[in-house]
């Protein structure tokens, strides 16, 4: 097992639809927990017709724009793949997303289509934000959407754009107050008189 540290690498994606395949991931971003010049950002081209107004206008990019200057999603994919190949150089990139679910799918299906494989492992799992929170607060699943968790983590003033890439910098801005909030709270425990455990 490499003694190098695992380096969580939040991702986010907006689409034109509900799933891969029938419709299309129009834009990718990543960003590395605790290192915030570690980012990559790409478009891609649209890969079928098909799309839902109502879903493209959630991103604002503009869908004729992509189809004529985005790059082809076999290009977009393999700087992906190379840009998380290009961390092992500092560690063991892990995935993470809000939720896990909708970008896995997206991520997983494009990596897998169009380079043959995924950076982040075969079945391209990893940390679901949402039920992490879950697990380490105790509370419901419906306490865990991101305005709740950056209430209670002090982030309020992180803003949520729509843009995969400042999408993708929240997201591990609130991953490292989450690690941090854990890692205070085993010190505290630890730091605790043994009769009052």
């Amino acid at each position: 097992m490499s003694r190098l540290p695992e380096l969580y690498v939040a991702v986010d994606v907006e689409a034109d639809g509900p799933i891969p395949g029938p419709y299309s991931m129009i834009s990718l971003g990543m960003a590395v927990a605790g290192r915030p010049g570690l980012t990559f950002y790409t478009e891609l081209r649209p890969i079928s017709d098909d799309f839902v107004p109502e879903a493209l206008a959630v991103s604002g990019l503009d869908r004729d724009r992509l189809l004529r200057e985005a790059p082809a999603p076999e290009v977009a994919m393999t700087a992906a793949a190379r840009w998380v190949d290009g961390l092992r150089k500092v560690g063991r990139p892990v995935f993470l997303a809000a939720p896990a679910v909708w970008d896995g799918m997206f991520v997983h299906w494009y990596f897998v289509r169009f380079t043959g494989k995924s950076p982040f492992g075969v079945t391209g799992s990893g940390i679901d934000l949402r039920s992490y929170w879950m697990g380490q607060t105790g509370c419901q699943w419906s306490e865990t959407g991101k305005r709740t968790m950056k209430r209670r983590l002090g982030l309020e003033g992180l803003p949520h754009t729509h843009h995969a890439e400042e999408d993708a910098a929240e997201l591990a801005r609130m991953f490292e107050a989450v690690i941090l909030t854990r890692s205070s709270e085993s010190a505290q425990e630890a730091l605790r008189d043994p009769g009052e455990r």
